[in-house]
């Protein structure tokens, strides 16, 4: 997809769209592209520098500082976008962290509830806010994101791996309750997404294990079909294509956007 001419995708001109973490990586990618395609757009983050340097960028969109495992931050961001674009016709649940790396007698208790409390209590927090909005404007969609660990075991990475796994059980009990509402609930699956996060996270998995930063990132390309790492937007791409009328008749699932991960 070209960056200065996008493909238009049906019905997302005018649409309001909130966009999670939106400040860096997939969510300013998520938050770029529907801003081309036309959408009203309101992100949070948690790092103010980031959000002043995403809404310089981006404009005319609605930015607040919110950490999504904060329910009166969270509360707080969608009170801002009921004032200020009257309502919401989409959420997209991008807010996540890599939590951290360790073999699970090693792993500290704060560190697990941490991890499960922004990519996954974040989700349930944001949903429970948004969905009322969606519904008084007759419908709309959610776009969750997920992870190839959340479809496979992720040995040193369990907390992660077990917060990824709820979002995709989030996403298909909200398919079945919001359908008869007219709204679309999906995830998507991101598998190794090049950039910072992923360098940090292939750099402490060798340091558990013993090996290399080279041969650690030559394990995790090799079990991957299609031998590449997929990029911020690759994703935002599935994301735009899920909440627009392209996507009007797809609901509960779990699109991986992965290169075909094999296993981790």
């Amino acid at each position: 997809m070209s960056d200065q001419n996008p493909l238009r995708l049906p019905g997302l001109s005018g649409k309001r769209v909130a966009v999670t973490a939106g400040a860096s990586g997939i969510g300013l990618s998520t938050a770029r592209l529907l801003r081309k395609q036309g959408a009203q757009i309101a992100i949070c983050d948690v790092d103010p520098q980031a959000l002043s340097a995403a809404r310089e960028e981006l404009g005319d969109v609605l930015s607040e500082r919110a950490d999504v495992s904060d329910e009166t931050s969270v509360d707080g961001f969608f009170e801002a976008i009921q004032i200020e674009l009257g309502g919401l016709d989409a959420l997209v649940n991008n807010a996540g962290i890599a939590g951290p790396t360790g073999k699970i007698e090693e792993i500290a208790p704060s560190d697990w509830r941490r991890c499960v409390e922004v990519c996954l209590t974040g989700q349930y927090l944001c949903a429970r806010r948004a969905v009322p909005m969606i519904k008084a404007a007759g419908g709309g969609a959610l776009v969750n994101l997920s992870s190839a660990a959340g479809k496979h075991g992720y040995a040193f990475r369990s907390p992660y791996s077990a917060a990824k796994f709820g979002v995709v059980g989030l996403t298909q009990s909200l398919a079945k309750e919001l359908g008869p509402d007219n709204i679309r609930v999906n995830a998507i699956l991101p598998g190794f997404v090049a950039g910072p996060r992923m360098d940090k996270v292939i750099q402490d998995r060798a340091e558990t294990t013993g090996v290399s930063h080279e041969d650690m990132r030559a394990d995790y390309l090799g079990k991957v079909s299609l031998r590449r790492m997929v990029t911020n937007e690759d994703v935002a791409a599935t994301a735009a294509f899920l909440l627009s009328d392209a996507g009007m008749n797809i609901s509960g699932q779990s699109l991986a956007v992965d290169g075909n991960v094999e296993a981790l």
